[in-house]
Formats: structure tokens, C-alpha cells, sequence
């Protein structure tokens, strides 16, 4: 195989099959109904799947263990901290799920179900009318305002001026963040790609080699910038091993980064 091979391989294997898809579709709707049961109509504004799972983004969780389905339940009333909100997410969980499958991440209320992970994120809406979140900055006690469907739509814009090729590339990139120990969140390393400018690119190892050579590891703490600077190298000599007509021995490179999957 050649790297474009290898790569274009790896990344249509770690697509969510049907099967997989039906099975958390089954979860997401008894999860919606569930909180249709459990709490007043007059508590709960709307409820949904957002994230990687609706832009179909989402990693196989045996490629990335800590894949999971987002969930906004946005309430009514906005007059209370972050923590109040979880409490109720918490005490619903409870109620409606085995213990066993329920733990706390802040701000989330994690259920662990079969084949997947969801977690389940407290939501209000702001004066603007905006959906916001605890805000990782604050420990989780203030909000932050989010755009869940606004982004949804920036990657299918995206994908679609790329040949299709971004969803892929996403997935390859995913792929590699997890086998690294995660050096970026799955949302920033779709942000960066979505805000990437890719000239000419006409395959995957185009928009892979692409997207790496932009990537900077300033500011970043150590161990990271050695993830980053592997990547860069491994994709650089893969890259110049294919120029000079050695491409076993570039295949070779590109899968210290991106391994069989």
C-alpha cells in the first residue's frame, strides 16, 4: 500500500457502523423520554444530542476510549449556578438509571451504556437567547455561551468545499490524538481543522500533511510539543520518502502516527 492508501484505509474503518449507530440511537431516544418522565414540562426549555455524534465525527470507542454522545438538557429557569443544575442531573440519573452505569465529570452526569458513553450537559438560555454551559475557566460556576448547531453547520460547509475530505481527516486526527494520550479536546481539534486553510490539496495525505504542517506546539506543556513534534516528523519524512519514490518506506512512517487500525 502507499500512504494515501493507509491513510484513506484507517480513516473509512473508523467510521460508526449502522449497527452501532441504531444501538445509540435507541440510547438517545429512551434517554429523551426518560427526562420527558421525569421532570415537569415547565422545568425543561428542549433537550438534544449535539457534538461530534450529529456532525458525524464520532470515534468507535474501541479507537477512542473516551468517545461519547453530548447532551444538552436546557432548563427553564436560568437563575441558578452550574452545580444546582448537575444536582438535578444527578438526582435523574439516579432515578432512572443503574448506579452502576452513573458518574460525575465536571459538568457532566456521564452514563456509561453499551457501546457508548453520554454525557449529560446542563444547559440555560441567555437573555440573547444563546445556549450556555458551565465554563471550564470559572471550575464550572459561571457559563459560557456555546453554538452547538452554528458549528454542526461549519463542518458540513467545510467538508463539502473540500472534496469530502474533512470528515476523514477529522477522524485521522482523532485517531492519532487518543493513540498520543489526548493532546488537544475533541472539540478543539475539529475547530482547528474547520479554521484551517488547505490550498490545493487533491487527496487525504494532501489534507493530513496539510493540516500537521500548520499545527504549533507553542505554549504547549512538554509532553505535548513532543506528540506534536513526532507527528510533524513522522508526516515530513513520510512525505519526502514519497517525493524521492520510496513509498513502503514512507508507509512505513506515516504509521508510527496514524498505526493499523
Amino acid at each position: 500500500m502507499s500512504v494515501s492508501s493507509h491513510l484513506s484505509n484507517t480513516a473509512s474503518k473508523l467510521i460508526i457502523t449502522d449497527y452501532e449507530r441504531t444501538v445509540i440511537d435507541g440510547h438517545i431516544e429512551s434517554l429523551g423520554k426518560k427526562i420527558d418522565n421525569y421532570f415537569l414540562s415547565s422545568a425543561i426549555n428542549e433537550h438534544f444530542a449535539f457534538g461530534s455524534y450529529t456532525r458525524k465525527t464520532l470515534m468507535p470507542r474501541k479507537a477512542d476510549n473516551d468517545s461519547d454522545v453530548d447532551y444538552m438538557v436546557v432548563f427553564s429557569n436560568s437563575s441558578y449556578t452550574p452545580s444546582t443544575y448537575l444536582g438535578w442531573l444527578k438526582d435523574f440519573a439516579k432515578a432512572k438509571y443503574s448506579t452502576s452505569e452513573i458518574y460525575q465529570s465536571h459538568p457532566t452526569v456521564v452514563l456509561e451504556l453499551s457501546r457508548i458513553k453520554i454525557e449529560i450537559v446542563p444547559a440555560i438560555k441567555s437573555a440573547y437567547d444563546d445556549y450556555q454551559i458551565p465554563a471550564p475557566s470559572s471550575t464550572y460556576t459561571t457559563w459560557l455561551t456555546t453554538h452547538p448547531n452554528s458549528f454542526n453547520t461549519k463542518v458540513v460547509n467545510k467538508n463539502t468545499s473540500e472534496k469530502s475530505q474533512i470528515r476523514p481527516l477529522i477522524r485521522l486526527m482523532k485517531y492519532w490524538n487518543a493513540k498520543s494520550g489526548y493532546v488537544y479536546s475533541s472539540y478543539e481539534l475539529e475547530n482547528l481543522i474547520v479554521n484551517h486553510f488547505f490550498y490545493s490539496c487533491q487527496n487525504l495525505w494532501d489534507y493530513v500533511y496539510s493540516f500537521v504542517g500548520g499545527l504549533s506546539s507553542y505554549n504547549s506543556v512538554a509532553w505535548k510539543a513532543d506528540k506534536i513534534k513526532k507527528l510533524k516528523d513522522s508526516c515530513t519524512s513520510a512525505r519526502n520518502s514519497d517525493n524521492q519514490g520510496y513509498p513502503a518506506t514512507a508507509e512505513a512512517e506515516i504509521k508510527k502516527v496514524f498505526p493499523e487500525y
